[in-house]
């Protein structure tokens, strides 16, 4: 059996696979529209729209047919399961992908995901963490495939900057799962039960003096966390559930530095109950420009998972001019200034990303460590 080809396909024409049709088609159109922002047909690479339908099988069937048409470059499919059905097809036919799903489970050599994941984030935010000695590394995260992500990368985070192993602790969506998770995360049977051991033998004496000592042990300050960064990957009713909790098991936030995900940025997040804490995510002043292109031309301004057919789209046009789509073309170590910021893709498949940090404000956020624009920066 023949080895799959190496990626390299002559930079002439490119494919985009989307859904045009199915639930996901407005979604589809939209991501279509970008990416002819980038590439609008008057040079080359030509740009080459195909249907999925949003399935795996429509994704697979479309990617078959991109090959036979001469497609250099795949850029899509959506989702991660159309991405799982494409790789294998593209592979073998020595074509790269630019996916757009975000699964970090689907990067491989020659397979890019550009959906931002939880890894670039939460590397940022160690990053910007790590440089005001915020070491000591939590999480509390909710028993779904996102929080298991986001506690994966905060390990894999830790580990890179050579930092201790976070403690991490589940819950349930539920009061009573996140009360016992933050209460064990806290350790407060150790750290306060010594205190209120002694405060309760005092008020056993039945003194007066028994009384004014209980009153002056519940003054004491109890010893801090094990941990001065605290990660959290949920929203909403959840969110606020573990803000009213924190303060309850003695988790100072003026100390322990709150970090959240990207999604904090809507203000329908709730992250507004942890005013000081931070997130990660793209700058919205660099996708100013296409923002205005975009409604210039469709009367309507994008969505944000626009911007990862438009970056895709530059990329291929700035790659074609090289004449192929080749490996070392895609992964030049100077990356891309795209939509979303500088991103640049490696050998393995994984994409590096230069995000911005973010502080929950009252009401917004403001910017407290401006995104990098090339290899090298902060928490790249």
């Amino acid at each position: 059996m023949a080895s799959p080809a190496e990626p390299g396909g002559k930079a002439d024409r490119v494919t985009i696979l989307l859904p045009m049709t199915g639930p996901r088609a407005d979604i589809g159109q939209a991501m279509l529209q970008a990416a002819r922002l980038a590439l609008p047909g008057d040079d080359l690479p030509r740009l080459e729209a195909l249907d999925t339908g949003g399935t795996p099988e429509g994704a697979a069937s479309a990617a078959r047919a991109a090959l036979a048409g001469g497609a250099g470059l795949i850029l899509g499919p959506l989702t991660s399961a159309e991405t799982a059905a494409v790789a294998p097809i593209a592979r073998d036919g020595g074509v790269a992908v630019l996916a757009f799903t975000n699964d970090p489970s689907q990067a491989q050599p020659g397979v890019w995901t550009l959906g931002i994941t939880p890894g670039q984030q939460v590397r940022r935010l160690v990053a910007a963490a790590h440089a005001e000695s915020h070491d000591q590394l939590a999480a509390l995260v909710p028993q779904s495939d996102f929080g298991r992500l986001m506690g994966e990368a905060l390990t894999q985070a830790a580990s890179a900057a050579s930092l201790p192993p976070p403690a991490i602790r589940t819950y349930e969506p539920n009061m009573g799962s996140i009360t016992a998770a933050i209460r064990s995360m806290a350790e407060y049977d150790r750290r306060r039960g010594p205190v209120d051991a002694q405060i309760k033998a005092a008020r056993a004496r039945g003194t007066a003096e028994g009384r004014h000592a209980a009153q002056e042990l519940a003054k004491q300050t109890i010893p801090p966390p094990s941990f001065n960064a605290l990660l959290l990957a949920d929203s909403g009713e959840a969110l606020a559930e573990i803000a009213a909790v924190l303060p309850y098991y003695d988790i100072d936030r003026g100390t322990v530095r709150i970090m959240g995900p990207a999604q904090w940025a809507a203000p329908a997040s709730g992250a507004g109950a942890f005013g000081g804490a931070w997130y990660a995510a793209p700058d919205p002043a660099s996708r100013t420009a296409m923002v205005a292109q975009y409604n210039e031309k469709y009367g309507a301004p994008p969505p944000g998972i626009a911007d990862l057919a438009f970056d895709a789209a530059s990329i291929a046009r700035a790659v074609g001019a090289k004449g192929r789509f080749s490996i070392a073309a895609l992964t030049q170590p100077g990356g891309f200034g795209g939509v979303d910021g500088w991103l640049a893709l490696l050998p393995d498949g994984q994409v590096r990303r230069g995000l911005a940090v973010f502080n929950v404000d009252r009401g917004g956020a403001s910017m407290v460590d401006p995104a990098p624009n090339a290899a090298g920066g902060p928490g790249t």
